[in-house]
């Protein structure tokens, strides 16, 4: 008897030095960290609406949790990679964080995505972008869950194409989202049979975009794609209508990742007919509706944004695959996520693919003119409802690793 006591001690203390025993939740507490963009210019798209995505996640989990808790912390990123690394790494050394959502800006989320992986934490990759996420650059740890930059130029890209935009200039941001967003565009319009005929690339942060939109009217193009979002795409957008380059007989302007927030930024009268892809829009649904004006209640009457719903969405399956898997790390809980489809209110059918990809339909909207909108967030018609089968980048054609 004594000597099994003994064996089942050692074999114990093995599997706990080799990392093979399970990590159940500590004190049953499960902790969501929100690293987002509170003051930049991807404040207005996730911010502190992203945290209060999360805790309405948190919120509606409770109903069916168990014995189980959800602290919801937040944290500014500043667009930087060195300081959203530093939060990341403090929150999962020092804080016991056992998630990490949101994620504006793609070299943000992709060293964050990293570090999740050496820590063996989930990523919620929800607002960022880049496609590299779940092709070169997967791991077993992380979701994507709202869209990426092949989804977007996939969208928008083939629509404006084939409604005749053949010549494309492009101006983007010069970090990962802007290149990945330019690369996986051209793709998308090369195969529609359009062309590209310039492009040109700038910082995050710019406000003067005189000499890039003279550029882009000197090259002859038919479309502006801009491969940006935030305030940099509309300022972008606003100078193009300064400059003449939009309206009768210019350029058709392809919104390559604009937002809802964008849009009204804008106004209608400088966006009207402009193109762009969500996965997600306040008034598709009853139960988008329901749920945005919930969300409503809390942002002084703002309804949310593709951001603020992927988080919600992304947070909510994420607290579910913890309980089921009755563990914090992080392969195991995506593991959970990836043989566990959602029924989402917001997303309609959600499967997680091998490569951490979320798939779910996505949407081609025409932005409204002011005429044609009826309230302050009436901006959108839909103009394409795009399978999710058929919106995203096939599994095999992305590179990941994870894929045998």
């Amino acid at each position: 008897m004594n000597r099994s006591r003994v064996a089942l001690s050692a074999l114990s203390a093995l599997c706990l030095g080799t990392g093979l025993a399970q990590a159940e939740v500590p004190n049953k507490t499960v902790k969501v960290g929100v690293l987002t963009d509170m003051s930049g210019p991807f404040a207005n798209q996730t911010g502190e609406g992203s945290a209060i995505a999360a805790r309405m996640a948190a919120e509606d989990f409770a109903k069916e949790a168990g014995d189980l808790k959800v602290e919801i912390l937040s944290a500014d990123h500043q667009n930087k990679p060195d300081v959203g690394s530093a939060i990341a790494r403090q929150w999962f050394d020092q804080q016991g964080v056992d998630a990490i959502v949101d994620l504006p800006n793609s070299a943000v989320g992709i060293a964050i995505h990293t570090l999740g992986a050496e820590k063996n934490r989930t990523v919620l990759a929800s607002s960022a972008a880049s496609s590299d996420i779940t092709g070169r650059l997967c791991k077993p740890t992380t979701v994507q869950w709202n869209l990426d930059t092949w989804a977007l130029g996939n969208a928008t890209g083939t629509a404006v194409a084939k409604a005749g935009g053949v010549g494309w200039y492009f101006i983007s941001f010069e970090y990962a989202l802007g290149q990945a967003l330019e690369r996986d565009t051209t793709a998308a319009i090369t195969k529609a049979g359009a062309k590209v005929v310039g492009s040109v690339k700038h910082p995050l942060g710019t406000t003067d975009f005189s000499s890039y939109l003279l550029q882009a009217q000197g090259s002859g193009a038919k479309v502006l794609g801009l491969a940006e979002t935030g305030v940099d795409a509309i300022n972008a957008v606003k100078q193009a209508g300064e400059f003449g380059l939009t309206g009768k007989g210019g350029m058709t302007i392809a919104g390559l990742f604009l937002q809802m927030t964008d849009v009204e930024s804008i106004g209608l009268e400088t966006a009207k007919g402009l193109v762009l892809s969500e996965p997600f829009y306040w008034d598709l649904t009853d139960k988008t509706r329901a749920w945005s004006k919930r969300f409503a209640e809390r942002m002084p009457g703002r309804m949310p944004t593709i951001g603020h719903a992927g988080v919600y969405s992304s947070t909510l399956a994420y607290l579910r695959a913890v309980k089921a898997a009755d563990t914090i790390e992080g392969d195991k809980v995506v593991a959970q996520m990836k043989k566990t489809p959602v029924d989402d209110d917001l997303f309609g059918k959600v499967t997680i693919r091998p490569d951490g990809r979320a798939i779910h339909d996505m949407y081609v909207f025409k932005v409204k003119t002011p005429a044609e909108s009826k309230s302050r967030f009436d901006l959108y018609d839909l103009v394409e409802t795009i399978p999710g089968e058929q919106a995203f980048r096939p599994l095999a054609d992305g590179g990941c690793p994870l894929i045998k």
